[in-house]
């Protein structure tokens, strides 16, 4: 076993600096602000503690925290690092738009934060978190709901993955020595064969060292091998669900690419998720019910991935048992869909309404409507164009959706936080999308309002 470095040394105290920061922060907020009923308070903590007998609200966000750091080690490349984004990024436009919307996040005063994956880029480090991710988000940790992104598990850019070790090390804690030092395992090259040119790039070096996480927590459960987690043995599970109101809600990893079996339904790693899936919904008595992941199934960016086509089984299990809200990432963008059945069609009565809210800071990307063939997992090249409600198609802006769970229904509110250099003046300096609906299970099956 290896020992924790002065790399992880120097992290763990620039955390634990910007831990008293925003401590400090947050608490010169909540002196200034109001509660959710608007009444004017001092020195009290109406939120995230009190409760005020309004429907919860669920902030919903992913593809978040730049990466850290001037260079990457030697023999991998520095593309999008937060001191060196692609143009017409800047440094401080990668830097200010996470912490938009982490500004925007603590205004919202949510009780829960789903996070829809790529927290942090380009591979999840654990030391990138604390460098990164952890400045801005850290401050209301303990309300996030996490699912992982391909960012935390796969190598990207020419970086070299970690399987998900700086993801559920952030969340779930990690093992310590007899001094108190974190354990750390070098992790094998996670490289999906999807992504084999990028990750297969000629002088990636040894990976980083990682700390071995705990089995279970924040971020759900991951499963040690037989040898403890050394050199890269664990196989993270990573889902879980709670409930929030009248509401049932549950996260799911569909990084399954590098999971024993991959992607396919009947490989043991996503049949033992697609199992765990169908026994929660079966014990499900919710009035209604959401679920999120990564990839989307159906993309507003033409960018259907491995990932996106097998979450389809996710859906095929969600719609039989009448959920509600479909929650994704990975699409730099925000968007949704009119509600669909599992094949994409639209159906009104009984169909399940996909968001992407991939604008948590990340560089972003264009809502794709015309002549689209890789939209939906049939190709249907007008799938987006028929089928898209609204999407961020005429600007670029990062930004969190507030979604208010109601007893028998939903209201979403998406207000951008910051606008993109990508923009290049669009009409609008900002964006806005309101909208509701109605739970199938909630008051019959009554489709949406929108």
């Amino acid at each position: 076993m290896k020992k924790i470095g002065t790399s992880f040394r120097a992290a763990a105290l620039l955390s634990a600096a910007a831990l008293a920061l925003a401590f400090a922060a947050a608490t010169r907020a909540q002196d200034q602000s109001s509660n959710h009923d608007g009444d004017s308070h001092s020195n009290t903590n109406a939120w995230p503690y009190a409760k005020h007998g309004r429907s919860p609200v669920l902030a919903v966000v992913g593809d978040i925290a730049c990466q850290p750091g001037d260079a990457e080690p030697a023999g991998e490349a520095n593309k999008e690092l937060c001191f060196n984004p692609k143009a017409p990024y800047t440094p401080t436009s990668l830097w200010q738009s996470q912490e938009a919307t982490a500004n925007q996040i603590e205004a919202m005063k949510p009780d829960a934060v789903a996070i829809t994956g790529d927290l942090q880029y380009q591979v999840g480090q654990y030391s990138d978190f604390v460098q990164s991710f952890d400045l801005t988000y850290g401050a209301f940790k303990f309300l996030h709901r996490p699912s992982p992104g391909n960012h935390e598990f796969y190598d990207e850019h020419s970086e070299t993955g970690v399987a998900g070790y700086g993801y559920f090390s952030y969340y779930n804690g990690f093992q310590i020595d007899t001094h108190g030092n974190p354990i750390t395992t070098t992790v094998p090259d996670p490289c999906p064969p999807a992504l084999a040119a990028a990750c297969n790039n000629p002088g990636l070096t040894t990976p980083n060292p990682q700390p071995i996480p705990r089995a279970d927590g924040q971020a759900g459960h991951f499963e040690l091998g037989p040898n403890g987690g050394v050199n890269g043995s664990g196989v993270a599970d990573g889902w879980y669900s709670f409930n929030l109101g009248s509401w049932h809600l549950i996260s799911l990893n569909i990084e399954c690419s590098t999971q024993p079996g991959g992607c396919d339904k009947s490989g043991s790693w996503f049949a033992a998720e697609l199992e765990w899936l169908r026994k929660d919904l079966d014990e499900n008595h919710a009035a209604c019910t959401a679920a999120y992941w990564h990839q989307p199934t159906f993309s507003p960016a033409n960018s259907i991935s491995p990932e996106g086509i097998a979450a389809q089984a996710f859906w095929q299990a969600l719609y039989e048992h009448r959920a509600d809200l479909v929650l994704n990432g990975h699409d730099h963008l925000y968007a949704h869909y009119r509600p669909l059945d599992p094949s994409g069609n639209y159906d009104p009565r009984h169909g399940i309404r996909e968001f992407v809210v991939g604008t948590g800071g990340e560089t972003l990307d264009a809502v794709v409507t015309a002549n689209t063939t890789t939209a939906d997992p049939s190709s249907n090249p007008n799938f987006n164009a028929l089928n898209l409600e609204t999407g961020t198609a005429g600007g670029f802006y990062w930004g969190v959706m507030a979604l208010t769970l109601d007893d028998h229904g939903y209201r979403w509110d998406f207000e951008s936080a910051l606008q993109s250099p990508l923009a290049g003046g669009p009409a609008s300096p900002t964006f806005s999308d309101k909208g509701a609906g109605t739970c199938h299970n909630g008051s019959g099956w009554g489709g949406d309002n929108h």
